[in-house]
């Protein structure tokens, strides 16, 4: 018996090895510039450290060692993305090999200039923490907004990741957004292009696509698509405009779907639940879908209640 699981598990490697030369392109053996998802987590996880400080450390923050602790993440945070980045490069859209060296010197230019951007990156958060809370009255106050909805995390991860993206990073803000994807359900793609003071409240189910554009004071509920017409040409699809721009204090509600690149949101405009847009809408108009018409049967006035309603009797 123990002759022929020898046998049978050769057999299955023997398989194995043989769908690997076969399909190569799904293979990363060997490779000196494989990626590591766990640090790219890390790594977000530290710029959040530092553009919500004191929030999500497991240390207590005051005196002078704020400014030692904020020393540590930047140095951690310029070592770590380098190298992720560094690794990133030689992945090009057209299989051109990028030499090392150079990969290296353009991952410590992106870097840099990234943590340059961070204090830009926290005002424009600022923003989006104050949108939330102004836009929930059901927000207790400003710390359980950053603590704890899941709209103003994936609004960070998203800001981190686009920051990468418009430097042309591959790959690494895409693992970011899918992280943030993975934990609220929210999906934003790293390329889309967001305005100040912007809120998705509640989130599930929001989707915003690459080429979407937002502009200032935008709000979202949950279950709504910024989406594509059609993705049937595939990558003859790439770099065109293929989802709606939405132009300020535009406010889209629940399920609503908004598709085409050629569709614009006029500001002020007001977007009700479960439309479905595929052109563009003028500004200040308020779109909604009319009521459908509701059926009532076999209920009982609920008067022992005290209540005004029915109780279903079937």
């Amino acid at each position: 018996m123990e002759s022929e699981n020898r046998e049978w598990m050769r057999g299955l490697v023997k398989k194995i090895m043989d769908s690997y030369e076969k399909y190569p392109e799904t293979c990363s053996i060997g490779s000196g510039n494989r990626l590591s998802r766990n640090v790219i987590i890390d790594v977000l996880e530290k710029i959040r450290y530092v553009v919500f400080p004191g929030y999500f450390e497991s240390k207590s923050l005051n005196g002078d060692f704020v400014e030692y602790h904020m020393g540590e993440l930047l140095n951690d945070i310029y070592y770590l993305l380098k190298k992720q980045v560094a690794k990133a490069l030689v992945h090009t859209e057209d299989g051109h090999v990028v030499p090392e060296q150079e990969a290296q010197k353009r991952a410590e230019e992106i870097a840099s200039a990234f943590l340059e951007r961070l204090p830009a990156l926290r005002e424009i958060l600022a923003t989006d923490v104050q949108a939330a809370y102004d836009g929930d009255p059901a927000a207790f106050n400003k710390e359980e907004v950053i603590f704890s909805y899941p709209g103003v995390f994936a609004i960070t991860v998203n800001r981190i990741a686009h920051e990468l993206h418009v430097m042309g990073v591959p790959l690494i803000p895409r693992i970011m957004t899918e992280y943030a994807h993975n934990l609220t359900g929210i999906d934003i793609h790293p390329g889309a292009v967001i305005g100040s003071y912007f809120f998705i409240d509640h989130g599930t189910g929001v989707v915003i696509g690459e080429t979407t554009e937002i502009g200032k004071h935008v709000k979202i509920y949950q279950g709504v698509t910024l989406g594509a017409l059609s993705t049937r040409g595939g990558q003859s699809l790439r770099h065109m405009k293929r989802h709606p721009t939405l132009e300020d204090n535009v406010t889209v509600y629940s399920g609503a779907s908004i598709l085409g690149g050629q569709t614009v949101i006029g500001e002020g405009a007001v977007v009700g639940s479960n439309a479905f847009i595929t052109s563009s809408v003028p500004r200040g108009t308020r779109v909604s879908i009319k009521n459908p018409e509701l059926q009532f049967k076999g209920g009982v006035q609920m008067t022992e209640l005290g209540q005004e309603g029915f109780w279903d009797n079937e």
